[in-house]
C-alpha cells in the first residue's frame, strides 16, 4: 500500500569502535560489536537471571506468592519483577556494547507526544471492537463493577499496573529485541529463527494457541524472502519484525484461555508495534497503545485479557455466542473482529504519520 510515507527508521547511534581480529574472534565480534545472536542470546540470559534473583527476593519477603489473583496491586506487583529485571540486563548490555540504554528504540524527539498518541489510538480503536461485538450481540454487559472513589483508585492502579506490563513487553521485544536483531538478521537466519518456533510448538504437549503461531510465521515467508531477494533498504528491520512478532505471538500461548485467533492477534498487533517504531523513531507510541489497550480491555469494558480474567473493573461483560465472534474465554482479542481492528490500527497509524511530516523529518534527523 502506497501511503506517501518516506520510510524512516529509529535512530541508530553511532556503532562503537571495536578493534578486533580476523582469528576466531569475528564469531562473536563484527564491525558493530558483538554479534547481534549473541547478544540476544546474552541479553535474555542476563534477564531471566535477574529474573530469578529478583522473584527470590520478593517471594521471600511475601511482596508475590503462588495465586494468581489478577487484580491490579497484584499485577503491579508481580510485573516489577520482570521490569526490574529487564532494566538492569539492559543496563549491563549497554555497558557490554557501548551503548546507552535509551540507544535501544527510547531516542527521538516528540516522545511524550508519540506516547499520548498511541495510548488514543489504543484505547479508541479497542472501544471500536467493542462497538462492533456489541451491535453484533456477541458481547453483554451486565451492572457496573465499581461505584464511587473505587473507580478513580482502581482505574489508577490499573493504569499503573499496564504501564509497567507495556514497558516490560516493549521493552523486551520492540526496544531491545527489534534494535538488535535489526543490525544483524537476514532472511535465512529469521527463517531459521521460525523454524526453531514452530519447532518448539510442536514439540509442546499443550499446543492450544499453535496454529497461531504458525499463521503468524507463513503470513511474513514471502513478503520477507522478497525483501531479501529485492535486496531492500533497512531488510533487517522486518526480518526482525518477523521474527520478534512470532514469538511475541508465541509467549502469549503460555495464558490460560487463549485460542489460535488471540494468538494470531497478538503476533499482528506485535507487527503494528514494530512498525510504529519504524515511522515514529522510537518505542514511545507503542507504549502507549499497549498500556491504553489493556486498560481498556482489563478496567474499562471487564473482558479477558488474552485469557485472563480480571477483578475490579468498571463494567462487567460477558461474550456472547460462536466464540469464533465474541472470542470466548479469550476474550476480545480471541474474536476475528480483532483482526479488522488491527488492521484499523494499523491504517490509523500509517495515516497519521504519513501526514505528519516534522514527525517524519524529527524521526530521520534524530
Amino acid at each position: 500500500m502506497n501511503t506517501g510515507l518516506q520510510p524512516t527508521v529509529p535512530p541508530e547511534p553511532p556503532a562503537p569502535e571495536w578493534r578486533h581480529s580476523r582469528g576466531p574472534d569475528w564469531v562473536l565480534v563484527g564491525d558493530q560489536g558483538l554479534r547481534a545472536g549473541w547478544a540476544v542470546l546474552l541479553a535474555y540470559g542476563f534477564y531471566y537471571f535477574f529474573r530469578m534473583v529478583i522473584g527470590t527476593v520478593f517471594f521471600s519477603a511475601n511482596l508475590i506468592s503462588d495465586g494468581n489473583e489478577y487484580s491490579p496491586g497484584w499485577m503491579l506487583t508481580v510485573e516489577l519483577v520482570p521490569f526490574m529485571a529487564m532494566v538492569a540486563a539492559g543496563a549491563l548490555m549497554a555497558v557490554i556494547e557501548q551503548r546507552r540504554i535509551l540507544d535501544y528504540n527510547l531516542t527521538g524527539t516528540r516522545r511524550g507526544m508519540h506516547f499520548a498518541a498511541g495510548a488514543g489510538a489504543g484505547f479508541v480503536i479497542f472501544s471500536t471492537l467493542i462497538a462492533g461485538l456489541r451491535l453484533g450481540g456477541w458481547l453483554q454487559f451486565g451492572p457496573r463493577g465499581l461505584a464511587g472513589a473505587e473507580i478513580v483508585r482502581m482505574g489508577a492502579l490499573w493504569g499503573c499496573a499496564f504501564l509497567v506490563v507495556a514497558c516490560v513487553e516493549e521493552g523486551l521485544f520492540r526496544c531491545y529485541l527489534q534494535f538488535t536483531l535489526t543490525r544483524g538478521l537476514n532472511f535465512w537466519w529469521a527463517l531459521a529463527a521460525q523454524a526453531a518456533i514452530c519447532g518448539y510448538m510442536l514439540e509442546r504437549a499443550r499446543n492450544d494457541g499453535a496454529l497461531g503461531v504458525y499463521l503468524a510465521a507463513a503470513a511474513g515467508l514471502f513478503p520477507c524472502l522478497v525483501l531479501h531477494q529485492r535486496s531492500a533498504p533497512r531488510n533487517g528491520f522486518w526480518q526482525a519484525a518477523w521474527v520478534g512478532s512470532t514469538w511475541f505471538g508465541m509467549i502469549h500461548t503460555f495464558n490460560s484461555g487463549e485460542n489460535w485467533r488471540g494468538i494470531f492477534a497478538a503476533a499482528c498487533i506485535g507487527f503494528v508495534f514494530c512498525v510504529s517504531v519504524r515511522v515514529t523513531g522510537s518505542a514511545w507510541w507503542a507504549i502507549g497503545c499497549h498500556a491504553a489497550w489493556d486498560w481498556a480491555e482489563t478496567y474499562v469494558y471487564g473482558t479477558a485479557d488474552s485469557g485472563l480474567p480480571a477483578r475490579g473493573h468498571l463494567l462487567t461483560s460477558a461474550p456472547a455466542g460462536n466464540s469464533l465472534w465474541s472470542g470466548g474465554s479469550d476474550g476480545p482479542e480471541g474474536s476475528v473482529l480483532a483482526l479488522a481492528a488491527i488492521a484499523l490500527l494499523l491504517a490509523l497509524l500509517l495515516a497519521v504519520y504519513a501526514r505528519d511530516k516534522n514527525s517524519v523529518k524529527d524521526a530521520a534527523e534524530a
